[in-house]
């Protein structure tokens, strides 16, 4: 007679099944391109030159860098959170007029080429800025520009990844809470923030990486005074032509990322547990009381001035030349910056976009089913760290990487348009995984061990059992995967096509060419790249489950 696999067992082999294609996409275009560019740099005359990393840690400059690297992503993260967690209770918990319009435009900053936010902010707090204008201050020397741009930047990914969680936490256990005599700051600490605790940890986490990677914001506002790991990069391979230091520079940035994700993962695996989830249709509810007007208040406050004030002034300059010839000059081909009109960059956008977002939606849907197991092994758990790692690698290494690794059979796709999403898609996953995991570790095991025991295949299971409660977050992660691939430049601009341009690829050579003309045609297409993404994300937001509640 033979015997049948025994639940767990088959449950070990499916979520190695699941894991197998992350892993071949991660190996391919990731890890292979990522060390053929550290292998140029360090291999060199038929030996590795491993020298180099203590020459290059030896000076006092590397080392500055570093110490800025490190403690400006610090207090950034902080800021972001002390902002963030305000924003995350008012669009989880309370529901107003406008409430998804106003999330659809707080995402939209993130989208934007880091170089036009840099430059948005140098509009209101440089030299002729609106606090110069208005009170004779400037910020562009400080490195308070660079903090606030990095809140502006990262704002949206902690308030959603946070807000995803905490709208499906069943809100009576906090009152349970309060009848039993608990303060409303008391119940809060001591039931909800714990809850939450996966998912802040997994919002800090990428805003951390984000602003420890930082580039274009830095390099407008920064000047020669501030310089990132990325920036320093950039130059050493660019300016310096020195792919020696940048590989070691490399390095060092994989290995700080690594050690930072090891910490996340171990100290999230100690804090999780099972919670009581609910569609979040039914936790919203209208505002009540003082505090709750006052936090209201507050959040609308911030989204108005640190979020919509530096995008009014990029649609301002937009509209500064009469009868909208920014605009218009989109469609014409000057056969210098492009082969093709400017206003195409728009159609190839949407199209990298969205082919980015399904491969981004499948890969990063395995990898979060396969790790939602608490009986991961290390393996598994560590393999859960280095999917964040496209976040914390220089995308400069991975544009040339993609160039140098991806040019010969059976990978020669430097000709094919799906290189461009591919790039794209690396930044996505992370995405996918971390706005998934939480959700899906949320729920109780036992429903998917009971499902398993009664013959359900793991297709079923997660049919039946995952997916009802993860479709809102599979639409958050969507919008994500969408707007970062919109957005993504640092990769991209070395592999997109001259006679196919994304939209962030165009607005930086238009910004890079002297003229009014140039700079005002990249503010309109800065613009348009605003509007699409608030569209895409406020139909997103509409297309949320329906009114009906499920228990876990």
């Amino acid at each position: 007679m033979t015997s049948r696999p025994t639940p767990g067992v088959r449950s070990n082999a499916a979520r190695l099944g699941l894991m197998a294609v992350p892993v071949a996409f991660f190996a391919l275009f990731f890890a292979y391109p990522v060390a053929a560019i550290v292998g140029r740099g360090l291999h060199t005359d038929g030996t590795w030159q491993l020298g180099r990393i203590g020459d290059v840690l030896a000076q006092s400059d590397i080392r500055h860098v570093l110490w800025f690297t490190t403690w400006q992503a610090l207090v950034s993260t902080a800021l972001t959170l002390l902002v963030g967690l305000p924003g995350a209770y008012v669009f989880a918990r309370l529901d107003f007029p406008g409430r998804q319009l106003l999330r659809a435009v707080a995402s939209v900053p993130f989208v934007l080429p880091t170089v036009v936010v840099g430059t948005a902010f140098l509009a209101l707090v440089g030299r002729g800025g609106l606090l110069d204008e208005l009170w004779g201050v400037r910020l562009d020397t400080t490195v308070w520009a660079i903090l606030l741009a990095h809140v502006f930047f990262n704002y949206s990914v902690f308030v959603r990844t946070v807000g995803g969680l905490w709208a499906q936490l069943d809100p009576r256990q906090e009152e349970a809470a309060r009848m039993l005599g608990a303060s409303p700051w008391r119940a809060w600490r001591q039931v909800t923030l714990p809850a939450l605790g996966p998912a802040v940890a997994a919002g800090a986490l990428m805003v951390f990486l984000f602003t420890f990677t930082s580039f274009g914001i830095v390099q407008i506002l920064g000047g020669p005074a501030f310089s990132t790991l990325e920036v320093e990069i950039y130059r050493q391979t660019s300016e310096i032509f020195d792919l020696s230091t940048a590989a070691v520079l490399t390095l060092i940035q994989f290995v700080a990322v690594g050690a930072v994700l090891a910490v996340h993962a171990w100290t999230v695996r100690r804090r999780e547990s099972t919670l009581r989830l609910v569609d979040a249709a039914v936790t919203a509810r209208r505002p009540r009381g003082a505090v709750q007007w006052t936090l209201l208040a507050a959040v609308v406050a911030t989204v108005v001035v640190l979020l919509l004030l530096p995008l009014a002034v990029l649609v301002q300059r937009s509209l500064d030349a009469p009868g909208f010839r920014y605009y218009r000059a989109l469609t014409e081909d000057d056969g210098g910056t492009f082969l093709v009109p400017p206003i195409d960059a728009i159609g190839n956008s949407l199209q990298y976009a969205v082919a980015a977002s399904v491969i981004a939606l499948v890969v990063g849907g395995l990898a979060a089913a396969a790790l939602t197991r608490r009986d991961a092994g290390r393996l598994v758990r560590g393999f859960d760290a280095l999917l964040m790692l496209p976040l914390g690698v220089s995308a400069v290494t991975v544009g040339f990487g993609f160039l140098i690794a991806l040019d010969e059979p059976p990978l020669d796709l430097r000709s094919s348009w799906i290189l461009v999403p591919l790039a794209q898609a690396l930044v996505g996953v992370p995405f996918v995984v971390r706005i998934m995991l939480p959700v899906l570790r949320a729920t109780d095991h036992r429903l998917r061990e009971a499902a398993a025991v009664l013959g359900a295949s793991p297709w079923r299971v997660w049919r039946e059992v995952d997916l009802p409660m993860v479709r809102r977050a599979l639409l958050i992660a969507a919008g994500f995967a969408f707007a970062v691939s919109l957005g993504e430049f640092g990769a991209t601009v070395f592999i997109a096509r001259p006679d196919n341009p994304t939209l962030p690829v165009a607005v930086a050579r238009l910004l890079g060419r002297p003229g009014d003309l140039n700079y005002g045609q990249a503010m309109a297409l800065s613009t348009i790249l605003m509007v699409v993404c608030a569209v895409a994300l406020l139909v997103l937001e509409s297309l949320r489950p329906g009114e009906r509640t499920e228990e876990f």
